[in-house]
C-alpha cells in the first residue's frame, strides 16, 4: 500500500514539476518554488522544536518569502534573473539574516531563547531557500532548462534505484545511525543509475531536446549540454549523485534527532515537503555552480 501511494503521488507530480520547470515564467517559477520552500521550511522549524528551540515561525517565512518576492521582481527586472543579479540578492539576504533575526529575538520576553530561535531562521534561509531558489536561476542560464531537467531525472533515477535494489539486496549499512536503512549496495546502484542517466542525456542531447523543441516545451538556447565532453558529464553526475545522498543523510540526521520518521505528511507515500526536497538542496546548488562556470568559461 505505501509503495502504491509513493508511485500514485510521482505519476501526478512528475509531469506536473517537469511542466513548470520547462515552461513556466520566472515570477510562476518563483511563486511554486517559494511554496515549496516555505512548506519545508515550517516542517524545519517544526523539527527545531524538538531540539528545544522556539522558533520565529513568521518572521522566517516573511523573509524567506521576500527573498523570492525580489528575485522574482527585483529592480529593472526583464524576463531573465541573471547569474549576477541572484549572486547579488543572495549574498545579501544571507548577511542580512543572522542581523535580522537576532534584532528580533531581542524583544522576546524569553532572551535564553533568542539565539537559537535566531540560528534556526538563519539556517532555514542557507539551508532551504537558496537551494530552491538556485533551481529557478539555473533555469535562467544558458541551457538552463536541459540542466535542469538533467538534475530532476538524475536525482529521481538515483532515488529509484538506490530504493528497489537497497531495500532487498543491501545488506552493508552505510550509516546506521543516522538512517539504518540506507546501504552502500543502494548507494553504488543509486550513483550507477546517476550516471547512466547522464551518459543517456549526453548522448541524445540533439533528439531529446528536438523533441522539447518540437513539443514548444523549450525554446532553442534552453537544449542541449553545449561544449560539455562526456568525462565531464560522468564527473559531475557522480559528484551530483553524491551530494543528493548527502542531502538525504543530512535530513534523515535531522529528523534521527528529533525522534521522527518523516519530516511531514503532506504527500501521500512520500511524507513531508521536506523529505521531497531534501536531495535538491545539496545536488541543486552544486550543479548551479557547474553551469554559472561552464558558461563564464564558453
Amino acid at each position: 500500500m505505501e509503495l502504491l501511494k509513493r508511485v500514485a503521488t510521482a505519476v501526478v507530480l512528475i509531469p506536473l514539476v517537469l511542466l513548470l520547470i520547462l515552461r513556466a515564467p520566472v515570477p510562476v517559477l518563483a511563486f511554486v518554488a517559494g511554496v515549496v520552500a516555505l512548506l519545508a521550511i515550517r516542517e524545519l522549524l517544526q523539527l527545531s522544536e524538538a531540539y528545544g528551540s522556539k522558533p520565529l515561525h513568521i518572521p522566517t517565512y516573511i523573509f524567506c518569502g521576500l527573498f523570492f518576492f525580489v528575485i522574482a521582481f527585483h529592480p529593472g527586472a526583464t524576463d531573465l534573473l541573471s547569474t549576477s543579479s541572484f549572486t547579488y540578492f543572495g549574498m545579501a539576504f544571507a548577511v542580512l539574516a543572522p542581523f535580522i533575526f537576532l534584532v528580533i529575538g531581542m524583544y522576546r520576553s524569553d532572551l535564553p531563547s533568542a539565539f537559537p530561535a535566531a540560528r534556526v531562521s538563519v539556517f532555514a534561509f542557507l539551508y532551504v531557500a537558496l537551494p530552491m531558489a538556485s533551481l529557478l536561476q539555473l533555469r535562467e542560464q544558458w541551457q538552463g532548462s536541459f540542466f535542469l531537467l538533467y538534475l530532476l531525472l538524475l536525482v529521481w533515477a538515483g532515488d529509484i534505484f538506490a530504493y528497489f535494489i537497497g531495500k532487498p539486496f543491501g545488506r552493508h549499512r552505510m550509516s546506521p545511525r543516522v538512517s539504518p536503512n540506507k546501504t552502500w549496495e543502494g548507494a553504488i546502484a543509486s550513483v550507477i543509475a546517476s550516471v547512466a542517466v547522464g551518459i543517456l542525456m549526453f548522448h541524445h542531447a540533439q533528439p531529446i531536446s528536438s523533441a522539447l523543441m518540437q513539443a514548444h516545451l523549450i525554446e532553442r538556447e534552453n537544449g542541449i549540454f553545449g561544449q560539455t565532453s562526456l568525462i565531464s558529464v560522468i564527473v559531475l553526475s557522480i559528484v551530483l549523485n553524491i551530494a543528493a545522498q548527502l542531502g538525504d543523510l543530512v535530513e534523515s540526521l535531522i529528523k534521527r534527532g528529533a525522534g521522527v520518521k518523516d519530516s511531514g505528511a503532506i504527500l501521500p507515500g512520500h511524507g513531508g515537503m521536506l523529505d521531497r526536497v531534501d536531495a535538491l538542496l545539496f545536488a541543486a546548488p552544486v550543479l548551479w555552480c557547474f553551469a554559472a562556470w561552464h558558461v563564464m568559461t564558453q
